[in-house]
Protein backbone atom coordinates (compact mmCIF):
# COMPACT_ATOMS: atom_id res chain seq x y z
CA UNK A 1 0.00 0.00 0.00
CA UNK A 2 1.32 3.06 -1.24
CA UNK A 3 0.71 6.09 1.70
CA UNK A 4 1.05 9.37 -0.12
CA UNK A 5 2.85 12.21 2.28
CA UNK A 6 0.52 15.10 3.64
CA UNK A 7 2.72 16.82 5.84
CA UNK A 8 6.01 18.74 4.66
CA UNK A 9 9.32 18.64 6.23
CA UNK A 10 9.03 21.75 8.96
CA UNK A 11 5.86 20.33 10.27
CA UNK A 12 7.50 16.48 9.96
CA UNK A 13 10.84 17.35 11.86
CA UNK A 14 8.50 19.43 15.00
CA UNK A 15 6.38 16.25 15.23
CA UNK A 16 9.48 14.27 15.57
CA UNK A 17 10.69 17.01 18.21
CA UNK A 18 7.96 17.30 20.62
CA UNK A 19 6.76 13.37 20.52
CA UNK A 20 10.48 12.48 21.51
CA UNK A 21 10.66 15.36 23.99
CA UNK A 22 7.14 13.89 25.30
CA UNK A 23 8.02 10.48 24.61
CA UNK A 24 11.05 10.77 27.34
CA UNK A 25 9.98 13.50 29.46
CA UNK A 26 6.64 10.89 30.16
CA UNK A 27 9.27 7.66 30.22
CA UNK A 28 11.07 9.12 33.02
CA UNK A 29 8.08 9.98 34.68
CA UNK A 30 6.87 6.83 34.37
CA UNK A 31 9.96 5.39 36.07
CA UNK A 32 9.86 7.77 39.40
CA UNK A 33 5.62 7.03 39.73
CA UNK A 34 4.77 3.31 38.25
CA UNK A 35 1.46 3.70 39.78
CA UNK A 36 0.57 6.49 37.98
CA UNK A 37 0.49 4.13 34.79
CA UNK A 38 -2.42 4.41 32.91
CA UNK A 39 -2.65 8.25 32.17
CA UNK A 40 1.13 8.42 31.13
CA UNK A 41 0.79 5.37 29.12
CA UNK A 42 -1.52 7.09 27.11
CA UNK A 43 0.54 10.31 26.84
CA UNK A 44 3.59 7.82 25.99
CA UNK A 45 1.71 6.88 22.99
CA UNK A 46 0.67 9.86 21.33
CA UNK A 47 3.98 10.59 21.45
CA UNK A 48 5.66 7.77 19.77
CA UNK A 49 2.27 8.42 17.03
CA UNK A 50 3.75 11.73 16.82
CA UNK A 51 7.50 10.37 16.20
CA UNK A 52 6.05 7.93 13.39
CA UNK A 53 3.62 10.38 12.04
CA UNK A 54 6.94 12.45 11.71
CA UNK A 55 8.78 9.69 10.18
CA UNK A 56 6.23 8.48 7.63
CA UNK A 57 5.21 12.08 7.04
CA UNK A 58 1.81 11.28 6.59
CA UNK A 59 -1.14 12.12 9.56
CA UNK A 60 -4.36 10.52 8.79
CA UNK A 61 -5.95 13.21 10.58
CA UNK A 62 -4.94 15.73 8.44
CA UNK A 63 -6.06 13.48 5.45
CA UNK A 64 -9.44 12.89 7.05
CA UNK A 65 -9.58 16.46 7.86
CA UNK A 66 -8.46 17.64 4.02
CA UNK A 67 -10.80 14.86 2.30
CA UNK A 68 -13.40 14.13 4.96
CA UNK A 69 -14.85 16.22 6.89
CA UNK A 70 -14.64 19.80 5.03
CA UNK A 71 -16.70 18.39 2.27
CA UNK A 72 -18.99 16.36 4.44
CA UNK A 73 -19.52 19.01 7.38
CA UNK A 74 -19.77 22.32 5.17
CA UNK A 75 -22.37 20.00 2.94
CA UNK A 76 -24.50 19.07 6.01
CA UNK A 77 -23.74 22.58 7.54
CA UNK A 78 -25.53 24.20 4.11
CA UNK A 79 -28.61 21.48 4.59
CA UNK A 80 -29.17 22.07 8.23
CA UNK A 81 -29.49 25.93 7.49
CA UNK A 82 -32.02 25.70 4.42
CA UNK A 83 -33.98 23.09 6.55
CA UNK A 84 -34.14 25.20 9.63
CA UNK A 85 -34.80 28.58 7.24
CA UNK A 86 -37.65 26.39 5.69
CA UNK A 87 -39.00 25.55 8.71
CA UNK A 88 -38.56 28.96 10.34
CA UNK A 89 -40.32 30.56 7.44
CA UNK A 90 -43.57 28.48 7.88
CA UNK A 91 -44.01 28.49 11.34
CA UNK A 92 -43.73 32.43 10.88
CA UNK A 93 -46.13 32.26 8.08
CA UNK A 94 -48.46 29.84 9.91
CA UNK A 95 -48.58 31.52 13.57
CA UNK A 96 -48.83 34.87 15.40
CA UNK A 97 -45.96 36.88 14.52
CA UNK A 98 -44.00 37.94 17.94
CA UNK A 99 -43.72 42.07 18.15
CA UNK A 100 -40.58 43.36 19.83
CA UNK A 101 -42.80 45.08 22.77
CA UNK A 102 -45.00 42.13 23.51
CA UNK A 103 -43.48 40.67 26.92
CA UNK A 104 -43.31 44.47 28.15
Amino acid sequence: MHVKKNIGIINALIRITAGLTLLSWYTAKLARRPWRRHGYFFIILLAANQVAEGIVRYCPITDLAKKGWAGGFDRKMKEWRETISRNFGKEREGGREESADEGL
